[in-house]
């Protein structure tokens, strides 16, 4: 008898209480029955009791003046026990500060999550101009220095299928045999205007791409030449550093 496929198990109420709060994000942190619904799909009473649902246990909270909801409490929670058993992440955190300290930029780290590049861990700049913060946030990994690195990791069948869709493919992919080659990524102002960026990749013993290390700048401090003769010696050697200390290479902490 064949196995039977997850797909197969879904609960359809779960889903659509995943989708409400995969709905809110950094540009729409608050939203009402009205829009959730148009946004879902769905019939405004059951996103009622969808958010109900969600509010007793402390997901979402409603803004008692202007009747919308937000996040709740309990996803910082539960986006606290996963940050804090991520070893990558708590490995990582002292050569982020490190890094951020000797560039005197934001550095971060970050993961591929379905052809997005998701940023779990940072070391912010003290500068009294820098880059608003990517933590938590979504990035299209064909757009992110970060998301560039991991995507060069990935083999040609998967690289092709993340750049499918989008405009020129094959200098996409040229792009991302090209950072393979070099080890690091440079974002010039391609994820977002006045932003730059160098990234490095972080292996694991089978020589796998797991993570990025990212360094972002406002875009008047660091012109092209500064960014690989400075700033990318100084992501590459984090990253490194990064290895060794989950005991993947040769470097020490």
């Amino acid at each position: 008898m064949a196995k039977k496929a997850k797909s197969d198990y879904l609960i359809q109420s779960v889903g659509r209480a995943l989708d409400l709060l995969e709905a809110f994000s950094g540009k729409e942190a608050e939203l009402g029955v009205t829009e959730l619904a148009r946004k879902l799909k769905l019939h405004k009473n059951n996103v009622f009791r969808l958010l109900a649902t969600l509010e007793t246990r402390g997901y979402v909270e409603q803004d008692k003046e202007t009747e919308r909801y937000r996040l709740g409490v309990k996803v910082y929670e539960v986006a606290a026990v996963f940050l804090q058993h991520l070893d990558l992440r708590r490995q990582a955190r002292p050569h982020l500060e490190s890094l951020a300290a000797k560039s005197g930029e934001t550095a971060y780290l970050g993961v591929l999550d379905r052809g997005s590049i998701v940023y779990v861990d940072m070391a912010e700049s003290e500068q009294a101009v820098r880059v608003a913060p990517r933590l938590a946030r979504r990035f299209p990994a064909v757009a992110a220095a970060a998301g560039h690195v991991l995507l060069a990791g990935l083999g040609r069948p998967q690289q092709e299928e993340a750049v499918a869709g989008q405009a020129e493919p094959a200098r996409l992919l040229e792009r991302l045999a090209r950072v393979a080659a070099d080890g690091y990524a440079v974002d010039q102002e391609e994820c977002e205007p006045g932003v730059v960026a160098v990234a490095a990749p972080i292996r694991d013993l089978e020589q796998r791409v797991v993570g990025a290390v990212e360094c972002d700048a406002p875009a008047f401090r660091w012109a092209l030449a500064r960014l690989k003769g400075e700033l990318a010696p100084l992501v590459i050697t984090a990253a490194r550093q990064i290895e060794a200390r989950l005991g993947l290479g040769p470097h020490t902490s």
